[in-house]
């Protein structure tokens, strides 16, 4: 993706099965769950690099034992400081007792980190400061074992103004309206009531405060906390918690918008974002890693047990398709076979951009991202070209050897046109001086193309085009081609997304500014007018009266007219060459990722009724010049 895009989070939860002993005795560490997060934090660090964080907690801990540690880091390298930070705890403690590591009940008594249940969270800040009290896991302290809460989460909520109306309405002072701390603070609400009832029967049947406290963590129901806790959450969500006395959950939300997977054997349960993280960290097939269905947790209680429980009822299954486009780890296979497709599908517009013209043609992608689509291209490409030489073999005058021979050498022209160079960052934040060093993070292969050549060029996507349009195709055209055609393996994103991504303004979208630029073409424009003050009339509707009008500015025009208009918007002044965009369609991307079909970002059709009022507000912002996010 040649913009930059901040984009959703990454969860990991650990819960061994097992006493730290076994793990000593047959991996040769107690240390061996707080290694495993190690590899599944950084095995997901696409997904976050503006924070990450580590807590854990121990089981059967006595009173006056610290039983919850928990590390955070904002640094340029956040997830290798919180290990940084753990490995030198854990060594201060080891050198200064070197018995320590033969006895195990010891060492988990005076070193930190070294629990049973860990959580691990790499974080991408979608809007706020990026400070480290932003970071994941967050801590709800109490001296109450069970009342402890530390909840991490890979979401956004639509309604984090009525969620917190709603915890001030039954008598809460939130230090913050933000969804992190609605959230916490909501799950906290209704674990605290229901501690207190299970208190309060205790006592009627006798049982002293300490018995008590036993009683209340075997009977802690957190499906049914959750249930009450979630009930008016809209938004997208994989959420993860651990309360104080060893209870664990990850919760998706009903649309299935965010990812979770988990795998499960006699000596671990693990939860992650992405699949191939837990196939490559413990060394199981793709078969025995299991997606979350929509609406569910997976709860494992202190004891071990772990079941599954319908918290929500079920939405219709919109997983966010951007995940296999561009978010998740290609390694996957499922997504790597979906990434080669998607290159495939989009051949045939290629060809009737370049006019038929393989052998005067160039292909490659930017950024490396793209690779992988760019197989797909490649692969489609080889497959028409050797129909064209199947057809040049049956005609009788091309059965001399050197004609035979001739035709057989015919392939495609792959070049590796673009090589980023790692060790340039784009550190200023002045426009203009931003985007002259972005034009040279890219080394670009000279003599790799003729003026006679088009240019085929694959990208993930195309969001706000500033980076392609001042800095990348300026950079190809220095290269002399005939035409340059910029292929997005991802439809036109048109809308905002409110569920992870970092896309709250519609101004900000190039096929937005593209459509806006033809209705001035097309003296229209009185409809932008008009359908703000639609969406105006909308803001205090119930939801279920909510529409979204921006579909209908977006109707008037095919996605060939978009997109050549795009293509205008984005030819500089200075070009030599001819621009061309091409697009996937809405269709095509069902077809090659048909099981996560989360398309509002190009479609509008959204899966919860927030996604229609973000819309409805990004529009007005937009209309009043408002520069406020939209969520």
């Amino acid at each position: 993706m040649s913009d930059a895009l901040k984009h959703e989070c990454g969860i990991a939860l650990i819960r061994l099965k097992k006493p730290l002993e076994f793990y000593k005795e047959k991996y040769g560490t107690a240390f061996y769950g707080v290694n495993k997060m190690y590899l599944m934090m950084e095995k997901q660090h696409n997904r976050g690099q503006d924070g990450a964080g580590f807590a854990s907690i121990k089981l059967d801990m006595e009173p006056g034992q610290r039983y919850i540690s928990r590390v955070r880091s904002n640094k340029q390298l956040p997830i290798q400081d919180v290990f940084a930070q753990i490995n030198e705890r854990i060594n201060d403690e080891l050198k200064a007792d070197e018995t320590l590591n033969n006895d195990i009940k010891r060492l988990k008594e005076k070193v930190p980190y070294v629990g049973e249940v860990l959580l691990g969270h790499v974080r991408y800040g979608t809007f706020g400061k990026n400070s480290v009290e932003s970071v994941h896991p967050f801590l709800r302290q109490n001296s109450w074992m069970h009342r402890n809460l530390i909840v991490a989460g890979n979401f956004n909520m639509t309604n984090v103004t009525q969620l917190f109306k709603d915890l001030v309405n039954i008598g809460q002072h939130p230090k913050a309206e933000a969804d992190t701390i609605t959230v916490m603070e909501k799950i906290g609400h209704f674990l605290d009531r229901q501690v207190s009832k299970l208190y309060k029967e205790a006592k009627k049947e006798g049982l002293s405060k300490i018995e008590a406290s036993k009683t209340i963590a075997e009977q802690i129901n957190i499906a049914k906390i959750l249930k009450k806790s979630a009930k008016k959450w809209d938004g997208g969500y994989a959420m993860a918690g651990m309360l104080g006395h060893g209870d664990a959950f990850v919760l998706r939300d009903p649309a299935g918008i965010r990812p979770a997977y988990y795998y499960e054997n006699d000596e671990i349960v693990v939860v992650a974002s992405e699949r191939p993280v837990i196939q490559t960290v413990f060394n199981v097939d793709f078969d025995d890693v299991v997606e979350l269905d929509p609406g569910k947790a997976i709860i494992i209680k202190k004891g071990g047990k772990t079941y599954l429980e319908q918290i929500l009822e079920p939405l219709e299954k919109k997983a966010c398709s951007f995940e296999r486009i561009y978010f998740s780890r290609g390694s996957d296979q499922e997504i790597y076979a979906e990434r080669q497709k998607l290159g495939r599908l989009l051949f045939p517009q290629i060809m009737k951009s370049i006019g038929d013209d393989i052998e005067n043609s160039v292909f490659s992608f930017i950024p490396n991202t793209a690779e992988v689509s760019y197989y797909g291209m490649i692969k489609e490409g080889e497959l028409f070209l050797n129909k064209q030489k199947e057809a040049l073999l049956l005609q009788e005058e091309n059965r001399t050897p050197e004609k035979i021979r001739e035709i057989l050498a015919k392939s495609l022209r792959t070049e590796k046109i673009a090589i980023k160079d790692a060790k340039l960052r784009t550190f200023i934040t002045d426009d203009d001086s931003r985007d002259d060093l972005v034009a040279h993070i890219y080394d670009i292969t000279y003599g790799s193309v003729k003026p006679t050549d088009n240019l085929v060029i694959i990208d993930d996507s195309i969001v706000r085009g500033t980076t392609l349009q001042k800095s990348i195709l300026t950079m190809m055209d220095r290269l002399n081609p005939k035409k340059i055609i910029v292929v997005s393996s991802a439809p036109q994103i048109r809308y905002p997304d409110c569920y992870g991504i970092d896309m709250a303004n519609l101004e900000g979208l190039i096929a937005f500014r593209a459509m806006l630029a033809l209705l001035k073409d097309d003296n229209k424009y009185h409809l932008v007018e008009e359908t703000y003050k639609k969406c105006l009339e909308q803001v205090n509707l119930p939801d279920v009266e909510v529409k979204n009008f921006v579909k209908d500015l977006y109707a008037l025009y095919t996605d060939e007219d978009i997109s050549r208009k795009t293509a205008q918007l984005l030819s500089s002044e200075g070009l030599n060459a001819e621009v061309d965009i091409i697009y996937q369609s809405v269709d095509n991307l069902h077809l090659a990722c048909p099981k996560n079909l989360g398309d509002w970002y190009f479609t509008g059709d959204y899966p919860t009724v927030g996604g229609q009022r973000v819309v409805n507000r990004a529009f007005i912002n937009f209309f009043e010049g408002n520069k406020e996010r939209a969520y």
